[in-house]
């Protein structure tokens, strides 16, 4: 039988959605269609075939804890739709670094030991045999996320970057030239939910451009409660994830364009529940102006758990077809901040390409 072996950095909401969904769908048929993945059968490769090998955590509560106990302990608040069995997996100790901001360790109940070494962390992936690598970091985790995508290389896993740090998409192309010397694959950044704040603002400009409609000026205000939002109360974090969401937004325009878009507020009673505002200006016809303005509310860790799952498998393809460096096709598909950005309609068929074996990468 053909098996993922896969390995998470972080047990958060999104880890606990995302284990939840392997299990609701793992009798899925291949010829269904489910709420929230491309193909039940992707590439070959069934939802059934990921297996949790290994998970990394600095929350004391969690670590030592079977994976199927971690995703259910606070500071999560991701809402149950499925049981999970006890996996026999233990959650190891993580590396802290800047992945815990100061004001972020008492929520996240950080382990008040020294940071575990690289050595050690590098050495549960080759003994767990781990294939595919997922980071979950917090977003601000800059010396974090390339400590990880470091450990993934000695270890010889293909890595998925779902936070808003540049390794696929750096700019330099240090890192994805280390994953392509290495020959392993690497997919990121910055995750894009199934239908997410980005996505539908991206949706939004895009039908204007390609109505002959100038856009004026837009702007995007997000609010949550769970830890993502709280970390984010921090300006100095957002950087990276200020730059990943404008960008997957005026990619799309060929002229400047006045935007505010980004995380806004922390409202702890809203949970994993995230609001999201949306406003456009813009001119048609005769310089008449044109005004949209849309809500949209989701949880948002089940928003990103179908995407995730088929990365995995995205990744685990790319390593059997023996694919380095940028995963280009599923990458533009799959994140805000990809190597190359393209409209989505374009992303999808090269990504249905790829996975039919029609594109390199």
């Amino acid at each position: 039988m053909p098996e993922i072996r896969v390995a998470l950095i972080g047990v958060g909401n999104c880890a606990c959605s995302l284990i939840q969904g392997t299990q609701y769908y793992k009798n899925a048929k291949d010829s269904e269609t489910v709420p929230g993945l491309m193909h039940v059968n992707f590439g070959g490769y069934h939802i059934n075939d990921i297996q949790f090998v290994a998970a990394f955590e600095v929350n004391k509560e969690k670590i030592g804890k079977d994976l199927a106990e971690a995703i259910w302990i606070a500071p999560n608040c991701c809402e149950k739709f499925s049981d999970v069995p006890i996996l026999g997996v233990k959650v190891s100790a993580g590396i802290i670094l800047d992945g815990v901001a100061p004001h972020m360790r008492e929520v996240f109940n950080v382990y008040d030991d020294k940071d575990t070494p690289r050595e050690s962390i590098v050495q549960i992936l080759k003994d767990t045999k781990t294939e595919v690598l997922v980071s979950y970091l917090p977003v601000g985790s800059q010396e974090a996320t390339r400590f990880y995508a470091q450990c993934a290389i000695e270890a010889g896993c293909a890595f998925v970057n779902c936070m808003p740090e540049f390794i696929a998409s750096d700019v330099t192309k240090e890192w994805p030239k280390k994953f392509e010397n290495a020959g392993l694959p690497i997919l990121g950044d910055d995750i894009k939910s199934q239908v997410g704040a980005t996505i539908l603002h991206r949706t939004l400009v895009q039908l204007c451009l390609e109505r002959g409609v100038i856009v004026d000026e837009t702007y995007q205000l997000n609010l949550g409660g769970d830890t993502d939002f709280q970390n984010m109360t921090v300006e100095n974090r957002l950087k990276s994830k200020r730059i990943s969401k404008t960008e997957a937004v005026t990619s799309l325009v060929p002229y400047a364009l006045p935007t505010r878009i980004g995380p806004s507020d922390y409202v702890s009673f809203l949970g994993n529940k995230k609001i999201c505002y949306i406003s456009l200006k813009g001119r048609k016809f005769g310089d008449r102006p044109l005004e949209i303005n849309a809500k949209l509310e989701v949880e948002d860790a089940s928003n990103s758990g179908g995407v995730v799952i088929d990365l995995i498998r995205a990744a685990k393809i790319a390593l059997d077809r023996k694919i380095s460096g940028a995963l280009l096709s599923m990458s533009a598909y799959a994140f805000k901040h990809p190597p190359i950005q393209v409209p989505d309609s374009q992303a999808f068929k090269w990504t249905e390409e790829w996975i039919a074996g029609k594109r390199e990468r």
